[in-house]
């Protein structure tokens, strides 16, 4: 599948950081920035620009906050082909937080929002890209999302100067009819605007959706090395560039950066495919319950689980 448009992101710093609180060594974050820079990933997506008022530096690692000593560090003065990104929620960052882009060494500013935030999310892309950035807007749980509240959000997208807008399966819940519905949602109500993915893997379709979307025409792809990310994690970057084809993408550095970094991480963080995600996925719920769920160490108790979410639906029911 060879289309020159597309574009990688790899967040592995990013979304994997939700699973240790951002708290990697250097040599990590290192070993990741190179593997995708040798690789030819065309954006490595740090970490999350936050507000040290809205996140307590003694719990959570450099790569909530992403200050610019800190990517200094990593990628020196980045001069290589692969973009810096980070992503900032709504709420958890102030406008005076980011610089103009002549003083950064971050390329995108990705701005995720649910759909009643969609008017401040358009306002901060649109700040961020008067600063100098590029800048997309990420619609998360859009699987939740009402047909109506959804079309209101595409017409206000349409109209705004933001040029890339993300399908974001943030449950693992989708399936291909969902991709297909939504991608010709989002194609025809933005003539003109990249369409992004980024799936997650609870129900093992997060590589398959991706495909779908390509088909379907979304150009900015997201990965993590080894699925990485919260809960289930994501799709994979090897999988993604090895299924593009593209000769400028190069496999090897990812699967040495699998070797060196992942593989020793996986033994000590447990993301990836487990029943309690699963039926989170299935269920089209937030993964909250079963990250708790597995972190109380239960996540054999499958039944338990299964029972604990049918007692919430009722509940909200």
């Amino acid at each position: 599948m060879y289309r020159k448009e597309i574009k990688v992101l790899d967040c592995t710093i990013r979304d994997g950081g939700l699973m240790n609180k951002w708290q990697f060594s250097d040599e990590f974050v290192k070993g990741v920035y190179k593997a995708c820079v040798d690789a030819g990933v065309d954006y490595f997506e740090i970490g999350y620009k936050s507000s040290e008022k809205a996140f307590s530096r003694t719990e959570n690692g450099d790569w909530k906050f992403c200050d610019e000593a800190s990517i200094r560090r990593i990628v020196g003065d980045n001069n290589t082909n692969t973009k810096i990104a980070c992503l900032v929620d709504i709420g958890r960052i102030e406008f005076e937080d980011i610089l103009p882009k002549s003083e950064s060494l971050i390329d995108m500013m990705r701005v995720a929002c649910y759909d009643y935030q969609i008017d401040k999310a358009i306002e901060l892309a649109e700040h961020c890209m008067n600063k100098g950035y590029e800048a997309t807007i990420n619609l998360m749980a859009v699987s939740t999302v009402k047909e109506h509240a959804l079309d209101e959000v595409l017409k206000d997208v349409a109209k705004c100067k933001v040029p890339i807008f993300y399908l974001v399966d943030s449950f693992g819940s989708m399936y291909c009819e969902d991709i297909q519905h939504l991608m010709k949602k989002y194609t025809e109500a933005l003539p003109g605007k990249t369409i992004g993915f980024h799936g997650h893997n609870n129900m093992q379709l997060a590589f398959s959706n991706t495909i779908e979307t390509i088909i379907q025409g979304a150009n900015m792809l997201d990965g993590t090395i080894l699925g990485i990310g919260r809960g289930a994690g994501n799709c994979t970057t090897e999988l993604l560039l090895a299924f593009l084809k593209n000769p400028k993408y190069k496999i090897k550095p990812i699967l040495e950066a699998i070797h060196n970094h992942l593989l020793p991480l996986s033994k000590k963080i447990d993301w990836g495919y487990h029943m309690p995600y699963m039926l989170s996925g299935a269920t089209n719920e937030h993964p909250r319950t079963a990250l708790k769920w597995m972190d109380e160490g239960k996540k054999d108790d499958v039944i338990g689980f299964f029972e604990e979410l049918r007692k919430s639906k009722e509940e909200l029911e």
